[in-house]
């Protein structure tokens, strides 16, 4: 059996449109403000932005890219470039890292970690 590039683009095509139809429900579960704010159109702008930005640091597994759009969400679209988030392009950047999965499990490690600073920074003592 020959599989044609049409036929492979249409497989391709029909994940993709499954994957982001999950992540808008995931989203719309997990962020539901941020959901809201954005409307369908613009999650699903998210999403596909997301997809492509995962996509520059060799992040191409649903799981990991849903890992990737989630703290997208929780920290800016381009929370990847953003100097206020130096730990994040350090780790997706970090030439010691290759694979794609223990680079996006350090990725919200790191993540974690941040937030829990702010957490410790802004109780009282």
């Amino acid at each position: 059996m020959v599989i044609r590039k049409k036929q492979m683009d249409t497989f391709e095509s029909d994940a993709r449109k499954r994957f982001t139809d999950f992540m808008q429900s995931h989203l719309a579960e997990h962020f539901p403000e941020h959901s809201k704010a954005l409307g369908p159109e613009g999650v699903r702008k998210a999403i596909e932005a997301g997809i492509e930005r995962a996509g520059k640091y060799e992040i191409k597994s649903e799981r990991d890219v849903c890992k990737f759009i989630d703290l997208q969400f929780a920290f800016g679209e381009s929370f990847d470039s953003d100097g206020k988030y130096p730990w994040a392009a350090a780790v997706l950047n970090d030439p010691e890292i290759h694979d794609p999965t223990r680079r996006i499990e350090t990725l919200v490690e790191r993540a974690q970690a941040y937030l829990n600073w702010l957490r410790a920074k802004s109780e009282p003592r």
